[in-house]
């Protein structure tokens, strides 16, 4: 009786899981309907966005929105994965618990703290040496990179650690050297718990209101450079929810670029479950 009344406990949680996603993309859906209707297809490549003339755009928040992650991930990749090599293979053993913990540390941070941060001394540096407020493109994925740097480093390293050891001795025992190892034996080894940490981290900064929302200015325009004031989609739903819920078609519009969001993430989430097959 206990087992039949746990396995009906697990499966409702999971059914209960599916029909909260299904349930909230019917909604994104309904919402969003009026502005797919009025613009079309078009809404995800027009960059206009004038809410007293009624006519809405999403290109200017959906290039802000991949363009400052995509430079986010350039930036932090490659350094966490060194930091995952150093606490597996380079550094002592005795100092591995204490250098781990400040990581996952890191990673715990509220996304908050780290917009604060950067809004009193990452953007006056992106300002001093490029010139400009520093509020931008560039101060948001400066500091996108340094939030996600620690969540692909904890799980990099723990997907290095995986790699079982024997293998590893195995290629010291025929010669090889400690590059050599890394980058033919581990890192190959690894490199499924390594793109699946990338990309969890990759649907994290899509995502992020908070973080940005001190760092990008909210101005809807496809800026040609990195230092001018541009709106991700979730800057761009925070800033005006609030004023929207007056106005049907800027409302519908905001949730047009809410499903576009979600589309993106789900699409993340569907490149981890590959990466795990």
């Amino acid at each position: 009786m206990k087992e039949l009344s746990f396995k009906v406990l697990i499966r409702f949680g999971a059914y209960f899981v599916v029909f909260l996603a299904l349930l909230l993309f019917a909604v994104l859906v309904f919402k969003s309907s009026a502005t797919f209707k009025s613009f079309g297809i078009g809404f995800i490549f027009d960059s206009v966005w004038d809410v007293n003339k009624g006519h809405f755009g999403g290109g200017a928040a959906i290039y802000a929105t991949l363009l400052s992650t995509a430079l986010a991930m350039i930036f932090a990749l490659p350094v966490a994965l060194g930091v995952g090599v150093f606490l597996t293979h380079i550094l002592a053993k005795r100092f591995r618990a204490f250098f781990s913990i400040c990581i996952e540390l890191l990673a715990a941070i509220p996304s908050i703290i780290y917009g604060m941060w950067g809004f009193l001394y990452f953007v006056p540096l992106v300002g001093s040496i490029f010139g400009g407020s520093g509020v931008g493109l560039l101060a948001s994925a400066g500091v996108l990179a340094i939030m996600i740097l620690p969540l692909i480093a904890c799980v990099s390293k723990d997907a290095i650690n995986a790699v079982p050891k024997s293998v590893v001795e195995s290629a010291y025992a025929l010669g090889a050297t400690r590059a050599q190892v890394l980058c033919q034996v581990v890192l190959p080894r690894a490199k499924t718990g390594i793109l699946a940490g990338a990309i969890l981290a990759l649907a994290r900064a899509l995502g992020e209101t908070m973080a940005v929302v001190f760092l990008m200015g909210g101005v809807l325009k496809v800026q040609p450079s990195l230092v001018e004031p541009a709106s991700s989609i979730a800057l761009t739903i925070a800033l005006q929810f609030g004023e929207a819920m007056t106005n049907r078609a800027h409302e519908s519009a905001l949730f047009a670029l809410a499903l576009i969001l979600f589309v993106i993430s789900a699409l993340c989430s569907s490149g981890v479950r590959y990466v795990f097959k």
